[in-house]
């Protein structure tokens, strides 16, 4: 257990900890062919800087020519691949590090030689995607780094081309040639493990540019969600009005042409009188049928185009209409205080007025009736709240054979409720004569229901 709490400890700083699975995404093909020609350029200035030193005097007595070249040849080249393997690269290039020290100690000294082991070691940290196997690469960088300060301190001879030793002018409590090789440690440890604070924050910045995008997709799919669902129910509101709609007029229409063959041959009047109903039934349905499709058809705001939605002062009007047709409605209003119902707010008084509707229709399609009682209640006001309002429609009929309707009406109706919270009630009544639609809605408490 004791053994992974470095490792672990390791991973962690080295991974995120809120994603410690996140990969960075592979480099692309561009990346990559920017990655041999990059090798490719700095090969050639290296070895032109080998040539340069060479040819002001800064070389190894004893060391042959070619080894310097082949040296800083040899630790440049896996760097053209080191964004594909990363890993693999940080491994091959400590070995050569460590081995190139020894067969060509002028190389390893130059710069170019120690910015290609920095770009390997950075490139690791930045880009790898087993993070698990980075860090064992990064013990293999302390061993190798530990190795070769050994190695380029180690012999009398190796420590006299360093100047320890010869000068008269050291003066110091801490001995020439140990001061010497705790000046490499601490520059080395300064240089590499720069390599390694840099390219973990080239890691974490990459991760942070996912997040944003990851962040920006998400937002644009609930964007689009968002847009989809208000045309949904866009559409889902315009089917519920249009079907309304045409459920009312085609039940006055049906009765009015009805009672016009009945008594065409008898009394042309109320035929006549008949016949413009219908014709006044079908010019509204058309109407109000082209202001619900115009929405639709618009890809801008229509709604300052269209007529203003029905109210509960319209159910008046609409009682009138279906008398006209024959049935007898009868509407009251019973109101727990004088004015409440002038307080329904707008949506809540057209989904009041499209109940009292699609029930009227349904009595005339589907039953027996001839006499319907519709009742606006509210009630249940308190101090802690406004209370409620309802819509009853009651008739006095049985269900007639053979007029089975699709449901659509009595969805929309329970939709309407559900919409603004509200319960709905819907079946024959308990006396088994005739059928009873009940819609409460609660109404809000920051909407003034009650008059002063």
């Amino acid at each position: 257990m004791a053994t992974d709490v470095f490792p672990g400890r390791l991973t962690a700083w080295l991974n995120d900890p809120v994603e410690p699975s996140w990969e960075r995404p592979s480099p692309t093909a561009t990346q990559l062919r920017r990655d041999v020609l990059g090798a490719a350029v700095f090969l050639v200035a290296a070895l032109a800087m080998v040539v340069l030193t060479k040819s002001i005097g800064m070389r190894m007595d004893g060391e042959a020519d070619w080894r310097a070249y082949v040296a800083t040849a040899l630790m440049i080249a896996p760097l053209a691949v080191r964004r594909r393997y990363p890993n693999s690269v940080l491994l091959v290039s400590s070995g050569l590090f460590l081995g190139l020290s020894y067969l060509s100690p002028e190389a390893s000294m130059q710069l170019p030689f120690q910015v290609a082991y920095f770009a390997a070691l950075y490139t690791a940290i930045a880009w790898a995607q087993d993070r698990r196997v980075l860090w064992m690469a990064l013990a293999l960088v302390l061993l190798t780094m530990a190795l070769w300060i050994v190695v380029s301190y180690t012999g009398a001879n190796t420590a006299q081309q360093y100047g320890f030793g010869s000068s008269e002018a050291a003066d110091g409590p801490i001995g020439e040639l140990t001061a010497g090789v705790l000046y490499g440690a601490a520059m080395n440890l300064a240089y590499f493990g720069g390599a390694i604070l840099v390219g973990r924050a080239s890691w974490r910045s990459a991760l942070q540019r996912a997040r944003l995008v990851g962040q920006t997709e998400r937002l644009r799919e609930q964007t689009s969600e968002l847009a989809r669902r208000a045309v949904v129910d866009e559409r889902l509101r315009i089917a519920r009005e249009l079907h309304d709609v045409v459920a009312h007029h085609v039940a006055v229409i049906g009765i009015q042409a009805g009672a016009a063959r009945r008594v065409l041959g008898k009394d042309l009047d109320a035929a006549t009188e008949a016949l413009r109903t219908v014709e006044g039934s079908s010019r509204d349905a058309v109407g109000e049928m082209r202001s619900l499709l115009g929405v639709l058809r618009s890809e801008t705001d229509t709604t300052r185009d269209r007529s203003p939605e029905p109210a509960l002062a319209d159910l008046a009007c609409l009682s009138d209409e279906y008398r006209e047709s024959g049935l007898d409605v009868d509407l009251q209003r019973v109101e727990e205080t004088e004015g409440d119902l002038e307080h329904v707010p707008a949506p809540m008084a057209l989904s009041l007025y499209r109940t009292v509707q699609e029930s009227l229709a349904n009595v005339v399609r589907h039953s027996t009736a001839s006499h319907v009682l519709v009742t606006l209640r509210t009630g249940g006001a308190t101090e802690d709240g406004p209370g409620w309002v309802e819509a009853e429609i009651v008739d006095d009929g049985r269900s007639r054979p053979g007029t089975e309707g699709s449901g659509y009406g009595l969805r929309g109706i329970r939709e309407r409720v559900s919409l603004h919270g509200g319960d709905v009630e819907i079946g024959p009544r308990r006396t088994g004569d005739g059928w009873r639609v009940r819609a409460r809605f609660p109404l809000r408490a920051r909407e003034p229901v009650l008059s002063a």
